[in-house]
This record gives C-alpha cells, structure tokens and sequence, in this order.
C-alpha cells in the first residue's frame, strides 16, 4: 500500500491511497483541472481513480468532486450527512458509508470515524491492505478516546496540524474566527496534534506526516519540531503536506 498528497490545505485538499489494482481519492477541493494536473505530478491519471470518498461539505474539500465524478464516472463515498446540501450535484454514483460498519473498495479496507468539527456528519478514515494500516486525521477541533483507537497501531499515519496557538491569537484573523478555528470543532493545533501521538501506540509507525497548516497562524518547522519531539525522531523523519506542490508517493 502506498499514498501520496495532492495538496493540504485551506485552499484546497486531496490525497490518493493505493494497494495493488485498487486507487482511491480522499477529498478532491481543487478545481477538475488542477485535480488533473496534479495527478499527473504523480504519474496518475483521474481514469485511475475507483472511487472518491469524502470527509466533510466544506468546499476545500469538496470543490471538484461532481465535476470529476461526472467527467470519469468515479463513485463518490460519503456520510448521509456529507451530501445532504446537494453541493456535489448529480454524480454517477453515490454510496454512503456510515462509522459503525467498514466497507472494502477493491484491494482495500476502509474503516470510516467520527470526529468533532463544524460540519454535518464529518467523518476520518483508516485504510488497510490486510498486512498494514495508514490513517488520516485531520480537520478535528478535538480529539476523543475512539480518534486514539483508531490511530493506534498504524503504519503511516497524515495527522493535522493546523496552527501554532500563539500565532494564532497573535495573528490577523477576527476573534471569532480565532474562537472557531481554535474550538473543539475546529482544527487541532501543533501542540494538540503532539499530545495526541502520546497517547496513540505508535511502535508501529512508519511514516508521519502533517498536514493542514495554515498558511497564516503556522510555520512548517514549528508543525515538525512538535511531532518528532512527540515521536523522539528527527525533525526531518516528519513528512510536510503543503497546499502548492504534492507529496510524492510513500510506500507503507
């Protein structure tokens, strides 16, 4: 199983996983054809891609989805909650996933969960090939004791770290703004992330990369420095997904 990322951030996410015949995207908030564009940086095609599977409406993360959809008639995964606006549009096939039960796409399984954020029915995922696991998380205000189940024993993990606390407060934004971003249904900072690892059993971790910063109230060597002092690694072991240039291809 390998994965790779398009693009983090508040301007647009995506990131693809792979094991065997199988691709699938997680996300797509960038337009069809920067959606193209950057696959082809990972010598990937949208014709590849069997399904796309969402975890929240917010359009970073949803804003290509039904065109791409559409364009290459890829099955679209989401919680009822997701897609209850209607803002993907008629798309060739709509499946729900809920986070009681695990589905499989071809070579791969998927375990979807729950996870406190400003939205409708936000969900993270697990995906495994049998042998190992590599987990998403990102776009959480807060973590819970089912978030360290789940991220237990991965292989690889992308976990948010979305801001520096001391940036934020410090920065531009309005103070509601800062109140909601920095809320338990908003985005998990540098330090929350780092204490999140902590708790989680990463004896088996491979592969850790952060993801979600924001271009204003963080600093990627701030992100790194809190997760290898979590992980008692070197700084440069921490994968950086950024929102202009992919993360090349990993193999778990």
């Amino acid at each position: 199983m390998r994965f790779a990322v398009l693009g983090s951030g508040s301007r647009g996410n995506a990131t693809v996983v792979e094991s065997a015949s199988t691709c699938v995207m997680i996300d797509c908030g960038f337009s069809m054809r920067e959606t193209e564009k950057r696959l082809g940086q990972l010598a990937r095609e949208a014709k590849d891609v069997n399904a796309i599977l969402l975890t929240h409406e917010h359009s970073d993360h949803i804003k290509g989805v039904g065109a791409l959809a559409r364009k290459y008639g890829i099955p679209v995964w989401a919680t009822r909650g997701t897609v209850t606006n209607g803002l993907l549009g008629q798309v060739p096939e709509l499946k729900h996933c809920d986070t009681e039960h695990g589905f499989a796409i071809g070579d791969l399984e998927v375990t979807s969960f729950p996870v406190p954020h400003d939205a409708k029915e936000p969900c993270q995922f697990v995906f495994s090939d049998g042998d190992v696991r590599f987990a998403i998380l990102t776009d959480t205000g807060s973590t819970t004791v089912h978030i360290e189940q789940m991220l237990s024993s991965c292989d690889a993990m992308m976990l948010e770290c979305n801001h520096d606390r001391a940036m934020l407060q410090a920065g531009s934004y309005p103070q509601g703004l800062k109140d909601r971003v920095a809320g338990p249904f908003g985005h998990l900072s540098n330090d929350q992330a780092a204490a999140l690892l902590t708790r989680v059993d990463t004896s088996r971790l491979r592969h850790i990369v952060a993801a979600h910063l924001s271009e204003k109230n963080n600093a990627p060597h701030l992100a790194s420095a809190a997760l290898s002092e979590a992980l008692n690694c070197e700084e440069e072991w921490v994968g950086l997904a950024t929102q202009d240039t992919c993360l090349q291809w990993r193999t778990v």
